[in-house]
């Protein structure tokens, strides 16, 4: 699929990637292969994996990415991969300035499971890739979930939260990526959203409600759990 949208011979330089990392990587490592980039062993190239992207990951990325590249060769390229679950409101803002003035020879590739945890200002500075394979299943799933008694509702989500929220706190700049509760709360509004489209009439009250919800969802120690049950309760009536 990546394929499709990835010209070896005039590389956008900032690829937004919406899909699960683990089926997103090997096909673009392949790709890698093919412009003659070396994935280990290289100065030049990052493969770096974060939960919750934080202002000291952005000013990592920023301080990163203002080097030079160590590549002898005229126009070696500086590659970045980033997997990402959630990005906080403050880190977005910091990025913002690396978007809008690349780098020279300098590429990002970011991959998330859900798009809308960019803020539009910051995803439209990206090369938009859909490679997600399970929307259409999500979107069912949310279609079951708002037919659910607001009890029901609260059971579901809770199962479906059942994961650890993210350290705000953890120092560390590289770390494993993990299905966290909030990328799973932000990829599951979207399906819901999508599943309240189909309905008629619409009452715009449990969209504004979503977009609440998303907009808290960016922000550092905000409740996941309590922010989707405001969501179960104010469509309880669809």
């Amino acid at each position: 699929m990546l394929k499709d949208h990835l010209n070896k011979n005039s590389l956008h330089h900032a690829y937004l990637i919406e899909g699960i990392a683990r089926e997103v990587l090997p096909e673009l490592l392949e790709f890698f292969d093919s412009l003659g980039v070396k994935t280990s062993g290289n100065p030049d190239f990052y493969n770096i994996s974060i939960d919750s992207f934080k202002v000291k990951d952005a000013q990592y990325l920023k301080s990163l990415s203002s080097e030079k590249s160590f590549g002898v060769v005229k126009g070696s390229k500086k590659i970045f991969v980033i997997s990402v679950n959630n990005f906080l409101l403050e880190a977005q803002n910091t990025l913002l300035k690396i978007f809008e003035e690349p780098m020279p020879n300098t590429h990002f590739f970011l991959i998330v499971p859900d798009k809308d945890a960019l803020l539009q200002t910051v995803a439209s500075r990206f090369y938009f890739i859909s490679a997600k394979s399970d929307k259409n299943a999500e979107i069912k799933e949310a279609e079951k979930f708002i037919a659910l008694s607001l009890s029901g509702r609260i059971a579901y989500l809770k199962e479906l939260l059942n994961v650890p929220e993210e350290d705000e706190d953890d120092e560390d700049v590289e770390v494993v990526p993990q299905n966290s509760a909030r990328s799973k709360a932000s990829s599951f509004l979207n399906a819901i959203e999508t599943a309240l489209h189909k309905k008629k009439p619409l009452d715009p009250e449990p969209f504004d409600q979503i977009f609440k919800v998303r907009e808290f969802l960016r922000q550092p120690g905000s409740s996941v759990k309590s922010l989707m049950e405001s969501v179960a309760i104010v469509i309880q009536n669809q």
